[in-house]
């Protein structure tokens, strides 16, 4: 944990994982994970990752979601061929076009290919 001040303000942060800012936002693809066809609201829509973690991402989109949401995620890492599937993502806060993700579930493979991802972005590029 460690605080961090901005003017007048001080906060806390208590993320278990590091975010990584994404010096090039990428795009990502998202969807309402399945639900009874009496509940369902058809929520999908494209978005840009600005931060991304192990546990999360914060992203930008005009798809109408909200806190508690349930969604499926497809994250289109910059030069990888295939999009990095997160089968299902908790909506944790909705400000104007931006909200917060929650990865609630990574296969082994996705949280590998998302963890090589990250490790790529802490070091410098040649």
């Amino acid at each position: 944990m460690k605080a961090a001040t901005m003017p007048n303000e001080l906060f806390l942060d208590i993320r278990e994982h590091t975010r990584t800012r994404i010096p090039v936002p990428f795009s990502c693809a998202l969807a309402e994970k399945a639900r009874p066809r009496w509940f369902a609201k058809k929520l999908s829509g494209i978005g840009v990752v600005y931060d991304v973690s192990l546990k999360g991402a914060r992203v930008s989109s005009e798809a109408p979601v909200n806190p508690g949401d349930q969604v499926t995620v497809l994250l289109r890492l910059p030069q990888q061929m295939a999009p990095l599937a997160v089968e299902r993502a908790t909506v944790r806060w909705a400000k104007d076009n931006t909200f917060g993700l929650e990865f609630m579930h990574l296969t082994s493979t996705a949280a590998t290919r998302l963890q090589r991802f990250l490790s790529s972005q802490d070091q410098p590029s040649v």
